[in-house]
């Protein structure tokens, strides 16, 4: 056999379109009823439109959408069970909801199923792809590998850093949180499509030394990530300069400790300045704008546009669980209305390349995920393009292109899933997909 080829509306993008809602806007590439080739080794050869001969193994899923699979730039691990808690801001989300989660993490059967639990809820969202965070517990992290490992996906992830402001057994003291580390360093990093992120919690959780001990880490090791939160929520950034006043900014916490460059993923920035945008813009490090959870936790309206006209690359993200889904899809339409709420339009393509191909490339990852390019891995999702009679009314009414992949990304989410493939295998079926 050459391999698997899947029939399907092809959706993707060859490059950023912009701000543009045409329906040809630059960088969409829509092919509607084409066939997407894949080879024994789980790369994309390319599309077309005639069916392939016998030789491959044929999917007909003609009529559906086939995307590549998101990529959810921030999200918990250990969060899916403090989903739509109540009446909290960010400080006692964390106190009243996330640390006691996260206590039941010290046990490595806990990390185990709960790993394997949070994977397959991602794939069975349509994404293929994420950027984690783990607990305080080198147990969390392994385990996540693990799964991951398993399951093909390319994550990203690392052992969370606190030790102060937390309850005393989710702290680790610097030395130990090390070596840490560097075990978790030497045993998963580079391994298969795993990726080592040093992940400091928030500056408020970490004390100086263990701040510089996360940049000596980044320095110690080619390619790894950093990952932490920024500037989410006013009170947050009270207490931050409380906790460092001689640093500028909150940002600038980060930068003076070698935390801020190429690989670097912050998640929110939503009270950045003019400055802080500079320093992000001049290393590329990116904002992992987080609506669902902004929102859900009236943190505030990230200026999107101000960030990207600054040079600043954004990115989209769940932040299950201050997020209330994993889908992507609410996700996207959770940014267009904080974006709508600034007398901003958000496109459908600029939200569709931005969980896919636009976090690829903020990653460095663009050779191999979030778009249909020749040799990029197959991490795919196949979706209905509606369900329920409320998308059905509403996908019949559609003038054109935008307009009904908008209303898609509007009315969609993990119900209209029919299939999701990491590297070509697939990893999730819906329960009425018989192919």
């Amino acid at each position: 056999m050459s391999g698997l080829a899947i029939r399907a509306d092809l959706l993707d993008f060859g490059a950023d379109p912009g701000w543009s809602a045409a329906d040809d806007a630059p960088g969409v590439r829509f092919r509607a009823d084409h066939w997407l080739l894949i080879d024994a080794r789980g790369r994309i050869v390319g599309a077309q439109r005639e069916a392939p001969d016998a030789s491959w193994t044929r999917h007909d899923h003609q009529g559906a959408l086939l995307t590549p699979g998101f990529i959810d730039t921030h999200v918990h691990l250990p969060q899916l069970e403090v989903i739509a808690s109540y009446g909290t801001e960010l400080l006692d989300w964390l106190n009243t909801y996330t640390f006691p989660a996260e206590r039941r993490w010290v046990d490595p059967a806990v990390c185990a199923a709960g790993a394997a639990t949070f994977l397959d809820a991602l794939l069975a969202h349509g994404t293929t792809s994420a950027v984690v965070f783990p607990t305080v517990h080198a147990a969390s992290a392994d385990a996540l590998f693990a799964a991951a490992q398993q399951r093909g996906m390319r994550v990203i992830a690392g052992q969370c850093l606190m030790d102060r402001h937390a309850p005393a057994d989710l702290t680790v003291a610097v030395d130990q949180s090390e070596r840490d580390s560097e075990a978790l360093i030497a045993r998963w990093h580079g391994r298969e499509r795993l990726a080592y992120a040093v992940t400091v919690r928030f500056a408020p959780t970490s004390t100086d030394a263990q701040l510089a001990m996360a940049g000596r880490l980044l320095g110690r090791h080619d390619g790894l990530y950093m990952q932490t939160h920024v500037a989410e929520n006013r009170a947050e950034l009270d207490w931050v300069a409380q906790l460092f006043p001689s640093a500028r900014s909150y940002l600038d916490v980060y930068a003076r400790h070698g935390l801020i460059g190429a690989r670097s993923v912050l998640a929110h920035g939503i009270w950045l300045d003019a400055a802080d945008r500079r320093v992000l813009a001049d290393a590329r490090a990116q904002v992992a704008h987080s609506p669902s959870s902004n929102l859900f936790l009236g943190s505030g309206l990230m200026p999107w546009r101000a960030h990207e006209d600054a040079g600043v690359p954004v990115s989209l993200a769940s932040d299950v669980g201050g997020g209330t889904s994993l889908s992507m899809q609410r996700t996207m339409a959770d940014a267009y209305k904080v974006q709508a709420m600034q007398h901003v339009k958000l496109p459908a393509w600029k939200a569709l390349y931005t969980a896919t191909r636009g976090a690829a490339r903020a990653l460095g990852l663009e050779h191999e995920i979030g778009s249909f390019d020749a040799g990029c891995l197959a991490d795919l999702a196949l979706w209905r393009w509606a369900e329920g009679p409320v998308a059905t009314v509403r996908d019949a009414a559609a003038r054109g292109l935008h307009e009904r992949v908008f209303a898609w990304m509007t009315l969609a989410d993990q119900r209209n899933l029919e299939a999701t493939w990491v590297a070509g295998r697939a990893r999730h079926r819906a329960k009425e997909t018989t192919t």
